[in-house]
């Protein structure tokens, strides 16, 4: 048998990208206040900034988009939407949202109060956002490994599950209205979840009469490492294994442009009656009717064939192999990253890779601005700029968008991340000049700081840190 890992489909159309020269690029970073979500798309060669909607549709959903009905209640592109997404999920109700951050509105406007706690075994950027925006607490239960970037572990997003109760006894189980669990655990380096865990923090929560949502986002994904890692689901399709691990939960949160494979769209389900009811009347005020939520008739087609094209084999396979392909080159030379690799992105760790550049000065900002202007690379900063004194990690996240690159562009990015690599002590760390209160990072404006730094080294954690002295 062949031992390449080809991509499942053949290219029908083609979108041309730019380049641009060094000296071009240090403009336009300096323009964009060095925050690389604020660069013009077409200045970006490989746009590796996130894998949420930027991915490319199938024949069959652009063939499915041509039958979207528009009427605005009751359309057929609903039930065909609803009945694609409980063959996997199982849930009672199907809520469709715009994108998967206004079904976490929903969820936690509902469900949570002041003084709440939400535990997750990592939150994701929104998902924090929206828990804190209803003045509830966020807190981050993944297992010990999940924090530890260079150790490997089959399944490092588990949660921690003694944390958890611990958590529940402590807090008093009528301040935690729910848990989350991230199925794959995005801030953790998109590490997957297993069975036995979803199935120990399941008992866990009906032990407490606490319902377990999933942040399904990558569902697919995880479905598959389960398939690959945990004994006795090797022989199960990773439909199968899906269906089975959303049967543990009470419902879900979904962004659909991650695994749902499409550009734009999400939903929030529910097996409680009367929480779908409180949720659809919010749906009504801010996003839509109850059968589109605030998305075309042909945008719930395309979820529709999305989320089950998602789960073909052929697909995952190639999908995780290409993605360790990107990982396992550039930590053949020394890169430090997430270890083992994720299945939507490969992390590289800015801590080990700048250890002279301190976290409040956002060492992954200043690696993500460095492969920018080496090669036309966006990626994005997951640590200290995203997540404030919560960040464990500062990681530099290249997120692949499904079935967009070629092997010549991984191969490209590999050769600029080692060329930055070579040259990683002339970079220098940043400094904020204007944060916004919720989600900072997406608008937050940086310039260069330049740091004095000791010869000393010093040992923190098992990693290698240089002792700041001051900043100038």
């Amino acid at each position: 048998m062949p031992r390449t890992i080809i991509e499942p489909f053949r290219i029908k159309s083609v979108e041309p990208i730019r380049r641009t020269t060094r000296a071009q690029r240090e403009q336009l970073l300096k323009a964009a206040h060095y925050n690389l979500f604020l660069l013009p798309a077409d200045d970006v060669l490989i746009d590796l900034l996130t894998d949420s909607g930027t991915g490319a549709m199938s024949t069959h959903q652009w063939a499915a988009i041509m039958e979207g009905d528009e009427s605005y209640a009751g359309s057929r592109s609903f039930e065909r939407f609803r009945s694609s997404v409980q063959n996997i999920f199982g849930y009672s109700h199907v809520i469709p949202t715009h994108q998967g951050r206004a079904a976490e509105r929903i969820l936690f406007s509902v469900m949570c109060k002041k003084g709440d706690v939400v535990p997750n075994n990592t939150h994701f950027d929104t998902t924090r956002a929206n828990v804190e925006y209803v003045g509830a607490e966020a807190v981050d239960l993944v297992i010990p490994e999940g924090r530890q970037p260079s150790v490997k572990h089959p399944f490092k997003g588990n949660m921690d599950v003694a944390a958890l109760d611990a958590l529940i006894k402590k807090t008093g189980r009528e301040r935690v209205p729910l848990v989350m669990l991230t199925v794959t655990n995005n801030s953790g380096g998109g590490q997957p979840v297993s069975m036995e865990n979803v199935k120990a923090v399941s008992a866990l929560c009906r032990s407490h009469h606490i319902p377990l949502y999933f942040d399904a986002c990558r569902f697919a994904e995880n479905a598959y490492f389960i398939k690959l890692r945990e004994p006795g689901y090797e022989n199960k399709s990773p439909k199968e294994i899906a269906q089975e691990m959303f049967s543990y939960g009470d419902g879900c949160t979904m962004s659909a442009k991650k695994d749902g494979m499409a550009n734009i769209g999400g939903f929030l389900c529910t097996n409680d009656d009367a929480l779908a009811q409180q949720e659809k009347n919010l749906l009504i005020l801010t996003e839509g009717y109850t059968t589109y939520g605030g998305l075309a008739g042909r945008d719930l087609e395309a979820i529709a064939v999305g989320v089950q094209e998602a789960l073909q084999p052929d697909y995952l396979e190639y999908r995780l192999a290409s993605t360790a392909y990107l990982g396992n080159h550039i930590a053949d030379a020394g890169v430090p990253i997430v270890q083992p690799p994720g299945g939507h992105a490969i992390y590289i760790d800015a801590r080990a890779f700048l250890p002279h550049i301190p976290p409040d000065h956002f060492p992954a900002v200043a690696l993500a601005n460095e492969l920018y202007l080496e090669g036309g690379i966006r990626s994005v900063e997951i640590g200290t700029l995203m997540f404030r004194e919560a960040a464990k990690m500062d990681l530099v996240r290249l997120a692949i968008p499904r079935r967009v690159y070629t092997q010549s562009h991984i191969d490209y990015t590999v050769e600029i991340i080692l060329e930055v690599w070579k040259n990683r002590e002339k970079i220098q760390g940043m400094k904020l000049t204007y944060e916004a209160p919720f989600l900072r990072h997406f608008t937050a404006r940086l310039e260069p700081a330049r740091i004095r730094v000791s010869r000393d080294y010093s040992r923190k954690k098992g990693l290698t840190v240089r002792r700041k002295l001051n900043s100038l």
